[in-house]
């Protein structure tokens, strides 16, 4: 049995005064803000952005470089706040129509919007508890361990050219390794929960990443092996359109994408391998325990992790930041494409039943594992052929190149087919459970 210890709050003298003007304040001001809360925030936004290309384009060159650092830093963090409030209404959203239902559709006023504003603000409110046996330190830290590394993976993204915080020769290793040490925060919450299902579910994690990492990494290392660089910059370049992403320049790097999409999925805790938070058999796995904020930060890693490993796959298989079809390129482009992966994780959550750690320790084992070396070792003797000094099966390669780009356009044509076929027909297709409660339903 866990005792808690309450924490007591008084306030007194500066602080009862702070704490009674934010009342009143909060009193007037929220009202307002419900009312207005749509246009508040697309204006919110409209500035951040025209506030960076301004900063970025007339004042950063002016300013000293801590100063510009200082000003990046800042509008990365504002961006994967915007991230995982965006992901977790969304993932609301999409669970709510799968199981016909309408998911968030009151706070915001248009579809819910502000769901997880409204979330945030009463995990905020709610109470610190720390089991009175738990390890006081690390259970503090743990939080702060899974979601910190998870930003920093933001550091060396590029969101275009010119459109990152630090360029590398290594960015690729930088990012890996800075998603990799989430696990050491999920390891350290779990022991400090001092709880067996706290514990258990650290341990599924561990167990679970540590086995993935690798088919994930040697995914990525059959693209790399096509350009020979692990710079996500010259990644990005090397790719201008549709058929001469990385995704079509060979068989291999074909297959190697939805390998390296799996190994992601069970490397962010992804249904179908969502063990380690398996609440119909851990409560609520390694953070069983945690609270109020402390929750939060978990909750966050999870949805900013989910967009990075989207754009690593962005990045180095479908074009980055370039256009499809050959146009300008720009960040919009990225961010289109990440969060096309980000919804697709989505969909796979809400589709597929959540499988038990024997049967996903065997999957990445005795398969996954022996076909991404497959891969690996097929593309590269590819790249020893396709050169010049082997004109027939460069022609080949070629061949096979615009015959993976048709079956890419097919199959992405095949899925706005089944979305618009979906949207038309939304309310037939369910039957008599589809109503329209709300308006904008």
């Amino acid at each position: 049995m866990f005792v808690y210890e309450r924490p007591k709050v008084e306030y007194k003298g500066v602080s009862q005064l702070i704490v009674r003007l934010a009342t009143w304040a909060g009193g007037l001001v929220l009202p307002l803000l419900l009312q207005l809360a749509w246009p508040v925030f697309i204006a919110a936004i409209v500035v951040i952005v025209a506030f960076v290309w301004v900063v970025g384009r007339f004042i950063n060159p002016l300013l000293p470089w801590i100063i510009r650092d200082f000003i990046v830093v800042v509008g990365l963090l504002a961006f994967v706040c915007i991230v995982a409030i965006i992901g977790i209404w969304g993932e609301r959203k999409v669970s709510g129509r799968i199981q016909s239902r309408l998911g968030p559709m009151r706070t915001g006023v248009w579809h819910g919007w502000a769901q997880s504003l409204a979330d945030g603000l009463k995990f905020v409110q709610k109470e610190d508890l720390i089991p009175r046996d738990a390890d006081r330190p690390l259970f503090r830290l743990a939080p702060y361990i899974a979601l910190v590394p998870a930003f920093c993976a933001y550091l060396a993204l590029p969101f275009g050219v010119g459109w990152v915080f630090r360029g590398s020769d290594v960015g690729l290793l930088f990012v890996l390794a800075m998603l990799a040490i989430e696990v050491l925060g999920v390891i350290m919450a779990g022991w400090a929960s001092n709880s067996k299902w706290s514990l258990y579910g650290d341990m599924r994690e561990g167990c679970q990443l540590v086995s993935y990492e690798i088919p994930m990494g040697l995914s990525l290392l059959a693209a790399v092996v096509a350009t020979g660089s692990v710079n996500l910059i010259d990644l990005g370049q090397a790719q201008s359109t549709w058929f001469s992403w990385l995704i079509f320049r060979n068989p291999f790097l074909f297959l190697a994408f939805f390998t390296y999409y799996v190994a992601s999925l069970a490397s962010c805790k992804r249904s179908p391998f969502d063990l380690p938070e398996g609440e119909s058999e851990l409560v609520a796995g390694f953070h069983t325990e945690y609270s109020g904020f402390r929750f939060v930060m978990f909750f966050f890693a999870e949805y900013v992790a989910m967009f990075a490993v989207s754009a690593l796959a962005t990045i180095i298989f479908l074009g980055g930041w370039n256009s499809p079809v050959g146009g300008p390129s720009s960040p919009l482009w990225f961010v289109l494409k990440s969060t096309f992966l980000v919804w697709v994780q989505m969909w796979i959550r809400w589709t597929l039943p959540r499988i038990r750690i024997d049967q996903v320790m065997h999957a990445c084992v005795k398969y996954l594992l022996p076909f991404t070396l497959l891969l690996f070792l097929g593309s590269s003797l590819w790249q020893l052929y396709d050169n010049a000094a082997h004109p027939a099966f460069r022609g080949f390669a070629g061949l096979l190149r615009g015959i993976l780009g048709l079956l890419g356009l097919a199959l992405l044509g095949l899925y706005f087919a089944g979305m618009i076929y979906g949207y038309w027909n939304r309310n037939r297709l369910v039957g008599q459970m589809a109503r329209r409660h709300l308006p904008g339903a």
